[in-house]
This record gives structure tokens, sequence and C-alpha cells, in this order.
């Protein structure tokens, strides 16, 4: 079924005219989670249908079909894709009764409103030939593996945008990055994992059509079949929170657990923790609509709330679902939990000592929760060719990685893709992917050329305002009554000290003895006159990763250069003679 996608996609022809390309998705992604849950509910309909006609209550009905069949979800309708299109005039009508007597966990046609666009088809004479064409679809989970499902859903979705010239950014996370993140993420606790009969809960605050959700249930399975994933998201857009839910409930997951709104505004699972928490939230969106529900949270919650560290600027919203992600990781005393998340480079250092990006940073690094953070190959994501990183944080380090972060480049790990997909040519494979876990798993033993293992504190940094006195007509500093020199505000500058400033491994507690040293040494003998305003020392936290890797390729000898400006000459002087000639 590898070219499922493409034959979902095909059936969209038949919409031309009466729809536009961006309208599509609002017939075809609907029916084609109608006729996966159709061909699911087939099998046992009679059963379904004969309960149903024994118990009336709604309660008891669903204990007794969960009994019988193994599933959360039914529908008491008499129609089906097996005998809708037996009655051409009714066809609407019945479509609609199929439609409204599924149970009350599968209320995902609602989100597209598709009642609406049953009339429409209707309307334009279309909807029996659309229903033939799904008819003919046998999208049954022995037929179409979960995972064969996931990749359709996204193939065309992405195709309905390319259509419509939208970005598909706030849907689509290829699999290869998902692979890698859950990799790691699972890592650090592939050994528990492998425990008969474990339960776990894994999270994800951004699930779009839960791609993340269904390839971390999938690497857990392979590892251990007895174990048990309990999957929890969010998502706000409509349309992929359908189709979340759909492949939840598609898999016999309670589907309940997946809630739809915002998780920056209305976070669905306040007070509850996960094992294992995962996202990959859009890139650069602003988030100025909801700063005020954000700002009001954040006062109210307090010092323990999930935004306390600080804000980052509502140009851009993915820290706030980095501290949000962090907020929701179980707690150590109840054996602790990881998360991952797939960001841009800003995160690294964007925000001057004491921003808001900043203050997250240290608050991340200073209670030691960032494990590790791995740069990634450009041109990975269907819509940007940007540089992008997978950040793990843990509440819970093997005694060997506390108190350190390990930076990964796994930036020259990539195949080419045979075909390009929008921006994306680049794929990590699985060898791409084994490479950077290996490097992960040998930490301190793995090749420094793409791995690096740092101390918390050597992030961290002061910010110090050096002044400079104002100079009167003579060249003399001026003073004020009390005879200190007035600073001079034109002349005022700033310099950044690490904290690890002539080899000081206190951190931020050794602030004046490694400042005033800095001062002294980097400072004093080219300013005699200058001098350090302490009340405006600031603490600053970055993570300069790609910096870590640099290697400086000295130039060219100019001789070379020379000689190689030469030849060319020659050569364009022999071209230049033949024209002549």
């Amino acid at each position: 079924m590898s070219n499922l996608g493409g034959f979902i996609w095909s059936i969209a022809d038949k919409l031309r005219g009466p729809y536009r390309p961006n309208q599509y998705g609002n017939v075809i992604l609907p029916l084609t989670i109608l006729r996966r849950l159709d061909c699911i509910l087939e099998s046992d309909r009679d059963t379904m249908r004969a309960l149903v006609a024994k118990e009336s209550n709604p309660v008891r009905l669903k204990l007794e079909i969960r009994k019988a069949t193994g599933r959360s979800f039914y529908n008491t309708s008499n129609f089906s894709f097996a005998n809708l299109l037996k009655d051409p005039d009714g066809l609407a009508d019945n479509l609609t009764d199929y439609i409204d007597r599924f149970s009350s966990d599968v209320d995902v046609f609602e989100y597209f409103d598709f009642k609406k666009e049953i009339l429409a088809l209707e309307k334009a004479e279309l909807l029996r030939e659309v229903i033939t064409s799904f008819k003919a679809l046998n999208l049954h989970p022995r037929t179409v593996s979960n995972a064969d499902m996931g990749d359709a859903f996204e193939y065309i979705i992405r195709k309905f945008n390319e259509a419509a010239n939208e970005t598909s950014g706030d849907h689509y996370t290829p699999r290869d990055a998902i692979r890698l993140l859950v990799d790691l993420m699972f890592a650090e606790k592939d050994g528990d994992l492998t425990e008969p009969g474990i339960v776990r809960s894994l999270y994800d605050p951004t699930a779009g059509t839960g791609g993340m959700l269904a390839l971390a249930e999938d690497h857990l399975l392979e590892q251990n079949p007895d174990a048990k994933l309990s999957l929890y998201g969010q998502e706000y857009n409509p349309q992929s929170y359908a189709i979340c839910k759909s492949d939840l409930l598609a898999k016999g997951h309670d589907a309940t657990n997946i809630a739809f709104g915002n998780t920056l505004t209305d976070d669905a699972f306040v007070g509850r923790k996960f094992d294992f928490c995962m996202s990959n939230p859009p890139y650069g969106v602003d988030w100025k609509q909801y700063a005020k529900a954000v700002n009001a949270e954040r006062e109210k919650a307090g010092a323990y709330g999930r935004f306390a560290p600080g804000l980052p600027s509502t140009s851009d919203g993915q820290m706030l679902f980095l501290l949000h992600l962090a907020h929701k990781m179980r707690a150590p005393s109840d054996g602790g939990g990881r998360a991952g998340i797939v960001m841009n480079g800003s995160p690294l250092f964007n925000g001057a000592a004491e921003s808001g990006p900043s203050n997250i940073r240290r608050w991340l690094l200073e209670n030691d929760l960032v494990d590790v953070i791995v740069a990634l190959p450009t041109n990975m994501f269907f819509n940007t060719g940007i540089a992008t990183y997978i950040w793990i944080l843990d509440n819970t380090k093997r005694p060997e990685r506390k108190g350190f972060v390990q930076l990964i480049d796994g930036s020259s790990f990539w195949t080419r893709m045979r075909k390009n997909l929008g921006a994306k040519n680049r794929e990590l494979s699985q060898n791409d992917r084994d490479r950077i876990v290996r490097l992960y798993a040998d930490y301190t033993d793995a090749d420094p050329g793409h791995s690096r293992v740092m101390r918390n504190e050597e992030f961290g940094f002061w910010t110090v305002t050096v002044e400079y006195p104002q100079i009167d007509e003579d060249g003399k500093p001026i003073v004020d009554r009390k005879g200190n020199k007035k600073p001079d505000p034109k002349k005022r500058d700033t310099e950044n000290v690490p904290f690890t400033y002539g080899g000081s491994t206190a951190g931020v507690s050794d602030e004046s003895d490694v400042i005033r040293s800095y001062f002294r040494s980097e400072i004093a003998p080219h300013a005699n006159n200058a001098w350090i305003d302490e009340k405006r020392t600031k603490i600053g936290y970055e993570i300069p990763l790609k910096r870590q890797f640099f290697e400086y390729v000295p130039p060219r000898p100019l001789a070379e250069i020379d000689a190689d400006l030469e030849k060319q000459a020659a050569i364009i002087l022999n071209l230049l003679k033949e024209v002549e000639e």
C-alpha cells in the first residue's frame, strides 16, 4: 500500500470545478477516516447491532461492546459503505445518519463540518462518485498498517497544502526526524522498557496527526510486545486533531486522551505528569494573541507554574512549549521523566542576559534538566531548509551525566533522497540514526569531532557594564560631589565574561573574583581609566553548539592563488586566440 496516499489524492481530482484545491481536504480527509473506521467495524457489525437491540443504556452498551469486540467505539446505524449506495436517492440522508450514530467518543467529523460537505457534494452531483471510490478502498489495519495509514494522511495533507500554496509546517514532522527523537528519548530507559508488563505514559502537546505518538508506541512495542503505552495529546488544528483521534480509535486506545484546544492557553491535562513527553512546535510563530492569557496564568501560578522561569519574545513561542514539556515530566520522586523536542536554532542563543529566553536556559541548566542537544542536517523539513535541533530533557540523569550537557553535531549524517519533497532533499537513514545514537551512548568516549560533553556552568556568563569617565576641556575626568568619576553614557560598553574564565569551576558563585580577574587582564591594560558598574551586572546563558565544532580553515597561500589565476588567464588567452583564428 505504498501508493495509498497517491491513490486517495487521485480521488480528490474528482472534486475539481465545484471545489478549489484548498477545499479538497474538507471532503477527502473525513471520508478517509470514515472508511478506515467502517472497515474496522465491518467484521462484527451484526454482533454490535444485536447488542444495540438488547441494551438501551449507553454506558452499559459501551461496556458490552468492548467486551464483545475489544473496541471502545461503535456505531448503531443500519448503514455502512456496504449498503449506502443501494439507495441512490437517500444517499446523503443515509450517510448523515451513519455519521450521527457513532458513539460519543467519535466526535471527529464535527471538526470537518462534514455534514455541510455532504450537502455540497450532493448538490454538485459528486457524492455517489466519491463514495463509490472510497468503497473500493480496503483500509482495514490488517491491510493498511497504522504506520502506512499515517504516511498516507501526511502525504495527502501535504499535497492539499501544496495545491493551495500553503505551508505544511504546522502538520508534518518528517518520520526520520521523529524516529531519531524517539531513539534518543528512550535510549536511557531501554533497560527498563523491556520489563514484563510495564505501563508507561507518553504525551505530545502539539500532537498534529499523531505521528510522534504512533512511532513512539511502535518503538516500545518492538522492544517489548507486552508493554502498554498510554498515549495523550492535544492539538489545536481541527483536521489534525480529527485524524490523530481517529488513529488512536483504530488502534484501540482511549481516544478521550486526545484533547482539542490550544496547549498554551488551555492545558487539557492540568496537574498530570508523564513518563515521556515529546513535541515539534511551530517555529517562529507569533503568540501575541495568546500573550494576555499566558501572562495571566504566569502571574496566578507563581514560582511553580509552567511559565515561571521566563517568557520568550512574542514573535516566537517555541520556548513556551519547551517549558511546558519540562513542567509535564514525571517528578523524580515518582520515577522521573524524559522529554524530547525539535526546535530551530534560536532557543540556543537568542535574547540578551536576563531576557526571557536567557532566563529559561538558565532555569533548565541550573536545574540540570538538559541531557543532550543534537544538531540535525539542514533541508530535513518539507517547508524549510533551516538548521534544526533535538533537545532531550531528563530530570533523573545517570550519575555520570549529572551536571553535564552532551552536544552532538549530527549535521553531516544524512542520506540524499532520490526525489525532493518540497524543501526536503535529505533524510536520516537507519545507519545515520544509529551513528548519532552511538555517539550519545559513548558519551565521554565519543568522537570529539561530533560530540562534546560540557559542564552546565560552561554555558553561563556575566554581562558586565564597562564605564568610562566624562572628560573636561583639560582632558581630566569629571567627578561628582562625592569625588566619584561621572560615567559618559556615550562611551558605555558591555562585555560577556564566561563563568569559566581563568579556569574557574565555581560558576555563578565566583562572580566577583572572576569579573575582577577579567577586568585586570582584558580591560584595564587597554583603558586605565575604565571601571565596571557592578550594579548593572547581569547573568546570562547561551548554548553555542555550532561554535564547539567550528574548525578554522586557513586561507590558501597567496602564491598558490596567484598560480591558479595565471593558469586560468592562460586558458582564456588561448581560447581568445582560437576565436580570432
